[in-house]
């Protein structure tokens, strides 16, 4: 019966082109790679390489055979990576729950890199609003997260203040507010605001209610689709803007009692007096510098 040791030759004689680069990369002699595959071949009842010219090629069914041999591989080192990652103690799943309006891009170059780091470990990512994070992490939900700072959660997490997200006030080009050169709170009253709220009805303290008609939704995605139709008027994370005011589907209010562009307090959150494993202890020390220049 054929062995990992044999698909092995096979796979790297096949990338190499020669028994003989394969035995160096593989530290044995020649000889017994050419061996191994013999044996292989045998096991197989296949002829694998055609030998008549100096450089050995794949036959049709060798061709047919590597990417099966690949696969086997492949398995076998994730079953290895999984069970390096046991005796290390490593999580099996960390569940991410992150405010939509926090899917930076700066994000997922670290889950790129955790990906890198943790290989064994599954990785789940809700968005949503920030207090429904703060409920998922209190429901024991979610492991770690992202939000908005909200200062009337006094509940079960640890908190840790990371940074901040400027939002700006927009609308269509074509919207009433887009010809005022200067909005009062007044202007504001008689057009429609679109917010955010999460599932059981609150809405961010930082961001609050402003008009006297309101939609609601649990995704600054929609909200901004939403805008960009003339529904109403919103605030928005800048970097989710930035295009849509170039391209003019979107136009930057300019609010008389807004001295300075909002920005948002962000706190990165988890479970209170939960032990901490390998992986998620690098993701929380990842996410503490998400923001950072």
């Amino acid at each position: 019966m054929y062995n990992l040791e044999q698909l092995r030759m096979f796979v790297e004689t096949a990338h190499l082109g020669s028994f003989s680069a394969c035995a160096r990369k593989l530290g044995k002699v020649q000889s017994a790679v050419s061996q191994g595959i013999a044996n292989l071949e045998i096991d197989l009842d296949s002829r694998l390489f055609d030998r008549r010219t100096r450089k050995p090629s794949l036959t049709p069914a060798g061709e047919r055979l590597l990417s099966y041999a690949q696969a086997i591989l492949l398995q076998m080192d994730e079953l290895d990576s999984a069970v390096k990652a046991m005796g290390r103690q490593e999580e099996t799943l960390i569940r991410l729950a992150v405010d939509n309006a926090l899917l930076l891009p700066n994000l997922y170059i670290v889950l790129s890199r955790f990906e890198s780091q943790f290989p064994a470990t599954d990785i789940e990512v809700v968005s949503t609003t920030s207090f429904d994070v703060l409920e998922a992490l209190e429901n024991d939900q979610a492991d770690i997260g992202l939000t908005f700072v909200e200062f009337d959660f006094n509940r079960e997490v640890e908190l840790g203040y990371i940074g901040s997200l400027i939002f700006y006030p927009v609308c269509h080009p074509d919207h009433p507010l887009a010809q005022f050169s200067e909005i009062t709170a007044g202007d504001l009253l008689p057009h429609r605001q679109i917010m955010s709220r999460s599932l059981k009805g609150s809405m961010p303290t930082q961001l609050p209610k402003m008009s006297s008609k309101a939609w609601y939704c649990n995704s600054y995605t929609a909200m901004q689709l939403l805008a960009e139709q003339g529904v109403g008027w919103c605030y928005l994370p800048d970097y989710l803007v930035e295009q849509a005011i170039q391209a003019e589907n979107l136009k930057k209010m300019k609010f008389s009692f807004d001295h300075k562009p909002w920005k948002l307090s962000i706190e990165l959150v988890r479970q209170k007096n939960k032990a901490l494993g390998p992986a998620l202890t690098w993701l929380h020390d990842e996410l503490k510098e998400l923001l950072d220049e």
